[in-house]
Formats: C-alpha cells, structure tokens, sequence
C-alpha cells in the first residue's frame, strides 16, 4: 500500500519533487549561514577525535542538555527529550520507510516483514510521548508562561511547537489505514501496534480508506519536508548546531576563556565588528533556542544590570544575519556591534556589568560561550577606544608599573611573612612554589589567610617558599576586564621567572590566580603544576599529615562557592570535606549552591569597579546567607572574603556572623606541638 507508486510515474515525480525542494532550501539555507560564519577569525584547533564524537553521540542519546537544569521547580527538559527522542527514532523510519520504501517503490519488500512491524511498535509508542512533550511546550510558554521565557511567545516557536505535535498524529493515521486495509504491520500473523491499531477501529469497512490512507501518507510528509525546509531558519536549527558544539567545545580547563592577543593582527585587538569574532563564537550562537536558562543565574541580570546573556546572544546573531550579506560584499556593516540603541547593537552597560562568574555557561544546555565574547568586546573598549570606567584608568596603571592593583611597592609583597619568616623559593630545594597573589600580599585581611596557610603548610611538613618582592600579578583582573596587551606582557614574565626559578608546583589561595596559573598560562605553552589551597590541605588532612583539635566554636557553618573555583575547575568537594573535617559536620548550604552557585559580584575584574546601577550583587548574596541563619560563613577566595565582609556590614549583621577562609578555620583547630 504505497500512494507514491499506485501513482505511478506522477507519484515519484511529485514525491521526490517535494523532496529535492526541500532539501534544496535547507541546503542552500546552511550553505549561507556557513558563509556567515566564516567571515569569522579561525582558531588553531585539534579536531575532536573519536573519543568526542561518541562523547556527543552519548550526550544526544542520553539527552544530557536536558538534564543540566532539570528541577522540581522546572521539568522542562523533560518534555523536550520526550520530543528529541522521539525525532531521532522517527528520522530511521524516514530514512528506511519513507525515503528508500516509498521513494524507490519497494514499500512491500521493506514493510512485509518482523523488522517492520517492531519498528511500527516503537513509533506507537514514541508518538503518544512527543504529543505530549509538545503540548507540555505550548502549555508552559503560551498559558504559564515562565519568566526565563517572557516575551517569547512568538509565531515562530508556536509553529515549531504546532508542527511537532501534527506530525506523530499523521503518522498514526497512516499506519492506522495500512492495518485497516491489511497491509502490514498487519497481515504478518504478529501482533499489530495498539494504539495504531485502535485508531484503525474508526475506518473499518469504509469505501474511502485508500483515500484516507493517501491523505494521511502525503500530510505526514508534507509536514517533514515543511521541518526540514524551514530548519535553517528557525530555532530548529539548535538541533544540528547543538551537537557541533558538542563536538567542537572545548575542554573544561578552556572553557570561556578569550584567545591570546597576536601583536602582528589587529584582528586579535578587541572585536568591534561581528567579523572580528571567531568562527566558533559565530556557530556556537546559531543553536541558541531563546530557553531563558543563561539569565536564571545571572547575578548581573537578577540585580536589574542591563546585562541580559540572552540577549547578548540575540543580539550577536541578529548583528550577524543583518550585516554579512554586506560584509561578504566587502561592504560596512549597517548595524554598529557594541554601543547602537537598536537591537543587533549591545549597550556599553552591559559589558561593564558581568562578572564573568559563568552561570550562563553552565546552564545554557547547547554550550554557547557567553563570557568570551564579553571579554572580546570589552578588548575593543579598553585597547582600541580607550573607553572605559574612570576608576579602572588606576588600576592599569597600579599593575603596569607596580603589578598590583593598590600602586603599592613590590617591596611590600612579604611583609605579611615579617613574623614567620616565610622561606625563600630555592630552586632544586623547594618543592612548592607558595604563589600568595596580590590580595594574599597587599590586603590587611586577606594576610591573616596567607598566614594560615603558611602555618599548615609547617605543620604538614611542606617544603615551600615564596618569591617575594620579586613576585608579580597575575594578570587575571586585567584580561577580563579586557586590557590583553598588559596581562600578556605580564604572563610572559611570569612564565620567564617560573622557568628561570625552576618553579614547577604551586599552590595558591585565590581561585582567580589559580585558574590564571593554571588554565590561562596554558595558552602559552606552559604546564605548571597548580593547587588551591583548598585541594592541598584537603590532600594533608586525608594523608594524615594533618592533626587537628576541636577549634573554636563556629556555630553553623555556611559554605560559599567561589566561581573561579566551582564552575571553572569543578572543586566543589575539597573545601566542603575541610570543613567537616576542623569541625566534625559537613557546611550547611545556601540555596544556591555548587554548580547554581550565586556569584559573590567580584569577578571579572568587577572587584575594581563601583556597582551604581540596580542592587549589589554582594548584598544579594549575603541576603540569601543570611535567610539560614548561619554563625560563619566559609570562603575559599579573596575576593569572596571582601565581598561578604562589606555586605554583612552594610547589612548590620558583621556582629553575629563572621566570614573565614577555609585555612583559616582548619589552622585554628592545628593540634598544638607536646
């Protein structure tokens, strides 16, 4: 029973007709959107590999971008992997029922047969479920409509919605007629579909079921060739660019970080146009689905900051598909990048406001990098326009001249160690490089955490030693805030004095410099061996060179995640288990916490500049503390460490609740020598 053959020669005529139609426009619509894309910057990149490949194959089978933000409060993601995995088994019907069957006249030897009427059963049963995905979907965004998706309740994603729900039905209706007419599944002598089967019951003995069975045939068809053509220009396309990013993104450790600066190509200096950007930053964007999850998060976004990374996003692509036409004619573009009032165009604010915390990118469920290309526009405010807030003018120059953020003399950097006479790194003798930082150095509060870890460090045994003076900045403030042609001077002076010092393993206090260290370095060849404290002493305590007495009484213990320490480099478990540890019971924790960790306002070189518009996010943060009632808050970052303390003051509540550094609480509760 094959409408395209019982047609005869007009049948596969229209069928393959409509087909190459439609296949034509989708190809011609991707053949486009990759012109776009390459007027984008390339990258040096490794391909993924096998090991990527069956990574993302994984990932698409298990729905693991579904599952990112799946909570009692948002199931969401249920209904759509209800819908994914229902397009994926149906595309094999498609391609072995439709397109090779149908298509090449051969329906009767493809369907006669167990094979055929097992995978008329999958469909049954998957179509009931993709019904009820897409009516979950149009429920959620048309009647309950979620704030993450506010004013998104457009035509375009009520026809997505209306065509996934369409399709199954006419599929059903075609298998229907076939087991009215008893053609297979029916037939066969096995057991036929049950829901199929039921819908069958409505045509029993009627004189048009041919009719019907054609009709049903050619509107499922009709709907797929209707997906396929339009999937280049809809939100349709993230189900093929989702797993490009998969399969292209990069690997944790590199995961928003911004591309080195390369002196010889002004390219590299700041993006100011779309072209600037890098070809990933363009692709990446095209699989946005406009699901709200980057701003849930977003401490900038949720303290009423003009920062949205939604519409950072939008307006990137929309820039993208407005002016390409005319940049691949060699022509200007129409829409200005950064500081236009339109969209397309991203408002000046907003860059100033994120601080690179990341929320975005660990919730958004199609890997878009949203903090890079923050970075990228800022580069072209600092370097290209010298437009930026007045009081960054003294930290850059703080740094250039005296690498650190006060202005102080580098003479300065070991005076927190006057009183233990910290040992000098020796090469060859000194196994850890002690990396203190600038706040670990120069901030009156943050000395006493550098000398608690110093005291656990003696008690352990460690060999370690300090730079001193001869220390310098990381650098970690100036790249985020976008001033690359300081921070790479600066790390290939750090990187000549690790080589020249014989520096190969370090431990520092601030998640900022760490991941600096670390990751960011990474980008010049180097690999250093590099340890938060809080991943070492948690190593001390486990191996036994620890011994601790019961300190000081905390009361209840709120922990608080570090950004830089969290969602960049996944430590999550290390301070938690410190804490348990000094005080015999696990932290209590915030309501947002681990991976939907609120940031504490600091990053992104944010610790620099004045927050004048919407509520602090710091006092956000210590609200949320404060609603448990805790004793002691936990940190394990310097900046955290400011950020708390200036909001529980601001919040009259420094009297009854204080803020320690991890090191801190695990040195007090050292047992005593004899």
């Amino acid at each position: 029973m094959s409408p395209v053959s019982d047609m005869g020669a007009a049948g596969f005529a229209l069928f393959w007709g409509l087909t190459a139609l439609a296949a034509g426009v989708f190809f011609y619509r991707v053949g486009q959107l990759l012109r776009y894309v390459s007027l984008g910057r390339s990258a040096d990149r490794t391909g993924p590999g096998i090991r990527g490949g069956l990574r993302t194959i994984w990932h698409l089978v298990r729905q693991e971008c579904q599952w990112k933000n799946f909570t009692r409060r948002d199931r969401a993601g249920l209904g759509h992997a209800f819908m994914v995995w229902g397009f994926l088994l149906f595309v094999i019907y498609y391609v072995l029922f439709i397109v090779i069957a149908s298509g090449f006249g051969i329906a009767h030897t493809m369907e006669d047969n167990a094979f055929y009427v097992f995978y008329t059963w999958v469909t049954d049963i998957i179509a009931p479920f993709i019904v009820i995905g897409a009516l979950w979907g149009i429920v959620r965004r048309y009647l309950v409509r979620p704030r993450r998706i506010e004013g998104q309740q457009t035509w375009e994603a009520l026809v997505i919605l209306l065509t996934v729900l369409v399709h199954p039905v006419t599929h059903v209706g075609k298998i229907a007629t076939q087991i009215a007419a008893g053609h297979a599944p029916a037939g066969l002598g096995l057991a036929t579909p049950p829901l199929s089967t039921a819908v069958a019951g409505l045509y029993s003995g009627a004189a048009s079921l041919e009719a019907w069975h054609t009709f049903w045939f050619w509107s499922h068809w009709a709907f797929v060739l209707i997906v396929l053509a339009i999937i280049g220009f809809t939100r349709y396309l993230h189900v093929v660019v989702a797993l490009i990013n998969d399969l292209t993104r990069r690997p944790p450790s590199f995961r928003g970080m911004p591309e080195r600066i390369d002196l010889k190509d002004p390219a590299t200096f700041g993006v100011a146009r779309v072209d600037n950007f890098l070809q990933r930053d363009l692709l990446d964007i095209q699989a946005c689905v406009v699901c709200g999850y980057c701003q849930e998060n977003c401490p900038a976004y949720l303290t009423e900051k003009p920062l949205n990374p939604r519409l950072i996003v939008r307006d990137v692509k929309t820039n993208l598909l407005r002016n390409a036409p005319r940049l691949l004619r060699g022509e200007p573009p129409v829409i200005e990048l950064i500081g236009g009032d339109r969209e397309g165009s991203i408002p000046v604010d907003a860059l100033w406001s994120c601080t690179t915390c990341a929320a975005c990118m660990e919730a958004c469920p199609v890997y878009i990098e949203q903090v890079p290309k923050i970075v990228e526009m800022r580069r072209e405010l600092v370097q290209m326009r010298a437009s930026f807030p007045d009081e960054l003018l003294n930290l850059f120059e703080n740094i250039e001249q005296r690498s650190n953020p006060w202005g102080i003399a580098p003479a300065d950097r070991a005076k927190w160690a006057a009183g233990i006479e910290a040992p000098a790194f020796e090469e060859g003798k000194t196994e850890y490089l002690f990396y203190v930082g600038c706040a670990g150095a120069f901030d009156a509060r943050q000395r006493q955490v550098s000398l608690a870890v110093a005291r656990i460090l003696n008690a352990a045994g460690v060999s370690w030693g300090i730079l001193g003076r001869d220390e310098l900045c990381c650098g970690d403030s100036l790249r985020r805030l976008g001033n690359e042609f300081v921070y790479d001077r600066l790390a290939r002076q750090n990187i000549a004095l690790f080589q020249e010092r014989g520096v190969r393993k370090i431990i520092t206090g601030c998640p900022h410099c760490f991941t600096t260290l670390k990751n960011d370095y990474r980008q010049y060849g180097v690999e250093l061996d590099v340890v938060h404290h809080t991943q070492f002493i948690d190593r001390l305590i486990k191996d036994g060179r620890l011994q601790l007495d019961a300190g000081p009484e905390l009361g209840k213990v709120l922990f608080h995640d570090s950004c830089y320490l969290g969602r960049y480099n996944q430590i999550y478990q290390a301070p938690r288990d410190i804490v348990a540890a000094a005080t015999g019971r696990p932290p209590a924790e915030m309501e947002r916490h681990h991976k939907r960790a609120f940031c504490c306002g600091a990053g992104g070189g944010r610790m620099w500049l004045e927050e004048n518009i919407g509520q602090r996010i710091n006092i956000a943060r210590v609200e949320e503390a404060l609603r448990e009632d805790p004793q002691t808050i936990c940190v394990a970052c310097p900046y955290c460490m400011l950020m708390f303390e200036d909001g529980l003051k601001d919040k009259d509540a420094d009297e009854r609740v204080r803020v320690l550094d991890v090191a801190e609480v695990v040195a007090a509760g050292l047992k005593q020598p004899g």
